[in-house]
């Protein structure tokens, strides 16, 4: 019997070691918020972070420094009722870069439409085949997406299982009273998102996203040219979406986390590189044409 009990524990262990997908850090924040019942938003971070943490998302078995790691920041501003918040919701994914010190972020957005209903103490609710609860369907949503952006980054086109659960969910919450799944209320909302991610219009993004992390950053530490030329190659895969759909939501998206990077990768290129980079940046994102001017003027 104890030789039994002993099995189980390393068992677990070895579960919790090995399963696990996601080193995310949840906060729940109510700096609006009046009043000093503020016991609750530390329980539903507790619970969120358990959630999103230590539950089981894909068959596979993550090794602890596979866990992809990121943030998600619930910024509470109203208590409409006793169980009914009004918030916003930043996610944040990085990535590591082989052979560097350093992560680099495939995602920074701010999601302005998060309505939810929270009892304190009662269970979080999900089901991948149900939309029941727009606290834990967001959450899910997101976390996919984290899946599908991470997975696209080390094989090529290696997100898409999980941006169709992604899609799912959007499907289910066709019905939602909460706002953020519908294509009419916004054109940079949940629905958008995933409707540029998995168009087959826009694959080149998600090919971009490839060239970009595996065969671009992954190899600049032993190629710097090498690794810079796979760089090249996925601006124009940008390009060739935006041009398809100018101000593409995904592409901004992308800009948004790699434009400083960009700008650093670039300072140091041939004035050729510089010169073609610039080009492609002043084109899909004219409002920061000035910032990438800024790449001219360094020092190779």
């Amino acid at each position: 019997m104890k030789q039994l009990f002993s099995l189980l524990i390393i068992l677990t262990l070895f579960s919790t070691a090995f399963g696990q997908e996601f080193n995310v850090v949840v906060q729940v924040t109510s700096p609006q918020v009046e009043g000093t019942e503020k016991k609750i938003f530390e329980s539903l971070q507790q619970e969120l972070n358990d959630f999103v943490n230590n539950r089981k998302w894909t068959n596979f078995n993550y090794k602890p420094e596979e866990r992809i790691e990121g943030t998600i920041l619930i910024t509470v501003s109203q208590r409409a009722s006793s169980d009914q918040f009004i918030a916003r919701m930043n996610v944040a994914l990085r990535r590591p870069v082989f052979n560097a010190s350093y992560n680099t972020a495939l995602l920074n957005y701010i999601d302005k439409d998060y309505e939810f209903t929270y009892v304190e103490f009662q269970p979080l609710e999900y089901n991948d085949n149900v939309f029941s609860s727009n606290l834990t369907s967001t959450i899910a949503y997101y976390l996919y997406i984290f899946l599908g952006m991470d997975g696209d980054t080390f094989a090529r086109m290696g997100g898409g299982p999980y941006f169709e659960k992604a899609l799912d969910i959007v499907n289910l919450a066709q019905n939602a009273r909460e706002k953020g799944w519908k294509a009419f209320e916004n054109q940079k909302n949940r629905y958008w998102l995933i409707e540029n991610l998995t168009n087959p219009t826009y694959s080149s993004v998600r090919e971009a996203m490839y060239k970009y992390h595996r065969l671009g950053l992954d190899v600049m530490a032993d190629d710097v040219e090498q690794g810079r030329a796979a760089i090249n190659e996925s601006l124009e895969l940008l390009r060739k979406a935006n041009r398809e759909r100018p101000g593409l939501f995904i592409i901004q998206l992308f800009l948004e986390a790699k434009r400083d990077e960009l700008i650093n990768i670039y300072s140091g290129a041939s004035p050729m590189d510089k010169t073609t980079a610039i080009a492609i940046l002043k084109e899909i994102d004219p409002a920061n044409a000035a910032r990438y001017q800024r790449i001219m003027e360094a020092r190779q």
